[in-house]
């Protein structure tokens, strides 16, 4: 499912049109977005669904297959997302 089949699913379920429900979508990516990129060690978490924080990926080195050389790649921080418990039930039932 993409953005427009998502959105498409959520105004035919709620009565809401497609261009209410896509600025509604984009608000609530936008603010999860806002929320992990702050400077603090943002977290959203919605209870039952699952929660999305930032994780930090160490500085390691690593080859690159096209020529064989080690190169390294530097310490980020990387998005996860933690399914919740009535989602992973959901899916698995």
């Amino acid at each position: 499912m993409n953005k427009t089949e998502l959105v498409a699913a959520i105004a035919e379920k709620t009565g809401l049109s497609k261009a209410d429900t896509t600025v509604t979508v984009d608000a609530l990516f936008g603010t999860i977005q806002d929320e992990l990129s702050s400077g603090d060690e943002g977290a959203v978490r919605i209870i039952g669904f699952g929660s999305f924080q930032v994780s930090h990926r160490k500085a390691s080195t690593r080859r690159n297959p096209a020529t064989g050389k080690s190169m390294e790649v530097a310490a980020c921080k990387v998005p996860k997302f933690k399914a919740g418990k009535s989602l992973k039930e959901a899916v698995n039932s």
